[in-house]
């Protein structure tokens, strides 16, 4: 079974970055939770190749409620 090693980073929120293990391969489109709130994946990094059964990537991801979109510039 693939582990995933994975750094997220959030855009159009205020959300910090997280770094986090995943079981299942990410994808675009899918969402992730972090803390309380739901991202959306935007964009999906392979950071280095695969070391056995664990992947190293990087996410990029934006809020998926309306209510959470951010208004800075």
């Amino acid at each position: 079974m693939a582990n995933y090693k994975v750094s997220i980073v959030v855009t159009k929120s205020y959300h910090p970055w997280a770094i986090v293990n995943l079981r299942e391969e990410p994808k675009i489109g899918n969402t992730i939770i972090l803390e309380t709130e739901e991202f959306v994946i935007v964009e999906i990094l392979q950071l280095m190749p695969p070391k056995g059964v664990f992947h190293f990537l990087h996410l990029t991801c934006e809020p998926k409620a309306a209510g959470q979109r951010w208004e800075g510039g």
